[in-house]
């Protein structure tokens, strides 16, 4: 007896640049991604680009942070974080791990960030995940130890320090007093 999933159609990077709109594809499966975000979303992810990027336009290892870059991951799986930390300069698209992912959660995206941008982020080992939700004014992060995400922020106010190649902070209230 077939499953379902023997008729699901399975896709790759190929098809995903044929495709017009918005698209991240995970194991070989589209997802729609939601129209174009709100204010608020957008407001979010400058502010932390620009304190990230503040703090480490200096550092002598060449980081830099992108907002909703293509990250190829194999060659059935792009998904386009709403920021992410790379310390290596990127043309095109990241082809390689990042060294943080931050997803600005919605109502329409929770459940895709929460779980499956989770385990999926685990899996390809970023070192740090930090889940941003605009309504709660909070931010959890997960750090990477021993291949699996452990909490370690959980809060609306408050920093919280990325000790990364190029290490960086966010801090909150700068987020929350200027959406």
């Amino acid at each position: 007896m077939n499953t379902v999933r023997d008729y699901v159609p399975h896709y790759t990077v190929r098809d995903y640049f044929k495709w017009e709109g918005d698209w991240e594809l995970i194991e070989g499966i589209p997802y729609a991604m939601a129209p174009s975000p709100f204010g608020k979303h957008q407001r979010i992810s400058l502010l932390l680009a620009k304190q990230i990027e503040e703090q480490i336009e200096d550092c002598p290892e060449g980081c830099f942070v992108y907002q909703e870059l293509d990250w190829i991951i194999d060659e059935d799986t792009v998904v386009r974080p709403d920021v992410l930390v790379v310390c290596k300069k990127v043309d095109e698209y990241l082809k390689s791990t990042p060294e943080v992912v931050f997803e600005i959660v919605s109502k329409s995206t929770a459940f895709k960030d929460e779980n499956l941008k989770f385990e999926l982020y685990e899996r390809e080992k970023v070192k740090y995940y930090a889940i941003v939700y605009p309504d709660l004014k909070k931010m959890r992060v997960f750090k990477l130890e021993r291949n699996k995400y452990e909490k370690v922020f959980d809060d609306e106010t408050g920093s919280f320090l990325f000790q990364v190649t190029c290490s960086f902070s966010i801090d909150l209230e700068k987020i929350w007093k200027r959406v």
